[in-house]
């Protein structure tokens, strides 16, 4: 073992074969695992000695950072036709408040939860880009950078996706008023992300790329120019777009271009690997097995999706066809990616009137499936190199609680299940490393005390204005 690198070692951990007893992980100075060995003896004493089994950690694939501060404040019915519309409309009042102080300090205890949750990277959709009047900051990567450095603060991973949004519908329709702090031209959002790239370099914790809100916020020919000015500077990076959420979006699609929104996207663009396609609810069948075949990750918020009435993604046929996916928070009415993998399953059980309905001939349990499937997914929609643990990928990993009542007396085969599926006390997760570095000891973050002050103290200003 080379003693310049560090190390941990583990009774039990999850690694892309399954779980390996004894199993020693050393990783770099840069945070990248260098060597993963199985069976593993004549463990020297001044190793460090994971304090339960390991499990890589989650990636976050879709984060609204601001909407955390609003969790729970629209739960009334708006109008007697309640739905994403009308939250809509609540959500542009509220980010109407929002200040860059602000901001940061919701960030930073946002990903405090996350971490806590066993999420160690995050999808950043990120579209508060002006100030509230819509004028543009003096520097107009402001937000962004307050974000990111939020990141970088609390210790999680991140992919940052500044947002372009032009238009309020299809057709090319003029923004509304309360979206004014959002809009940007193709080449105004790539100057953002220019500025923020060059004051925050990327690394190895730290990845960039590009959000078309939708296709009724853009065009055609914005989307292409945006393409085309990524590819130039960084070709194959990130693009995350929001897309067949909502009934009514497919049908305004349908008039106004002739076709659905996925069809319409796969069949314009070189839709693969890179993208990630966030809801894709309401998809047909041949949309469905078509996004499957092109290697894109659909970026399912079930929690969000459920919340805000959304429909059911078609998970079943789509896992059927071979279709990569990822999860995410989306807009933070919860914030744990067990909740995410349970509500993708129990939406189809409920559908179906079926039990494990998802696992698959290969994998009959169905937590081990969605688990291996939203790390290999998230993974791929970061961009980085994480979700497992193999040599040249991120050290990050999940040390769960091996007394935790879920998981006591179980054998490995199980443990996945019991704490995806049951909802027993408190967190399995006990312990979170990122890059290396223990970010969460004992279910408590390393800055909780301080960064929860300045999260209240940020809320208590934002609802005092409402």
């Amino acid at each position: 073992m080379n003693r310049s690198t560090r190390a941990m070692f583990a009774g039990h951990a999850l690694l892309p074969g399954g779980w390996c007893r004894d199993v020693l992980l050393e990783w770099d100075e840069q945070g990248a695992l260098t060597h993963v060995a199985a069976n593993f003896r004549d463990v020297p004493a001044d190793i460090e000695r994971a304090s339960g089994p390991i499990v890589p950690g989650m990636p976050n694939l879709h984060s609204h950072a601001f909407q955390r501060a609003m969790a729970g404040l629209t739960e009334y019915r708006a109008n007697p036709t309640d739905s994403f519309w009308s939250w809509r409309d609540l959500m542009y009042r509220f980010a109407a408040r929002i200040t860059p102080e602000a901001l940061g300090a919701i960030a930073r205890w946002l990903y405090v939860e996350m971490l806590k949750a066993g999420y160690t990277s995050v999808c950043e959709f990120h579209y508060v880009h002006h100030a509230a009047d819509g004028q543009r900051y003096a520097n107009p990567a402001e937000l962004a950078q307050r974000v990111v450095d939020a990141a970088s603060e609390t210790g999680i991973g991140m992919t940052m996706l500044p947002v372009l949004y032009q238009y309020s519908g299809f057709g090319a329709h003029p923004p509304r008023d309360d979206q004014r702090r959002f809009i940007n031209t193709p080449e105004q959002l790539l100057a953002l992300l220019d500025t923020v790239r060059q004051a925050r370099p990327e690394h190895g914790a730290l990845r960039y790329g590009v959000a078309p809100h939708s296709l009724r916020a853009v065009s055609q020919a914005s989307l292409r120019a945006l393409l085309d000015g990524l590819d130039a500077v960084t070709a194959g990076a990130p693009v995350h777009i929001h897309i067949a959420e909502q009934i009514a979006e497919v049908e305004a699609c349908l008039a106004t271009e002739g076709a659905r929104p996925v069809q319409w996207l796969l069949d314009r663009f070189d839709v693969d690997a890179r993208w990630c396609l966030v809801h894709a609810t309401h998809m047909d069948a041949d949309e469905t097995i078509a996004l499957a075949k092109r290697g894109a990750v659909a970026g399912l918020c079930l929690t969000t999706e459920a919340n805000l009435g959304d429909g059911l993604f078609p998970a079943h046929d789509y896992l059927e066809a071979g279709g990569a996916f990822g999860i995410g928070s989306d807009s933070h009415i919860g914030i744990d990616w067990r909740a995410e993998l349970r509500l993708l399953e129990y939406g189809q059980r409920l559908v179906r009137r079926q039990r494990n309905v998802l696992a698959s001939r290969q994998t009959a349990y169905v937590a081990d499936r969605l688990f291996h499937g939203a790390l290999a997914g998230g993974a791929r929609a970061t961009g980085r190199a994480v979700g497992e643990l193999v040599a040249g990928a991120r050290a990050d990993w999940i040390v769960l609680d091996p007394l935790h009542p879920n998981l006591a007396e179980q054998t490995p085969d199980t443990w996945l299940s019991s704490i995806v599926f049951c909802e027993h006390g408190e967190t399995p997760v006990r312990d979170v490393y990122v890059g290396g570095e223990r970010v969460v000891h004992q279910r408590r973050h390393r800055d909780e005390t301080r960064l929860y002050a300045d999260y209240r103290n940020a809320l208590a200003h934002l609802l005092s204005d409402a």
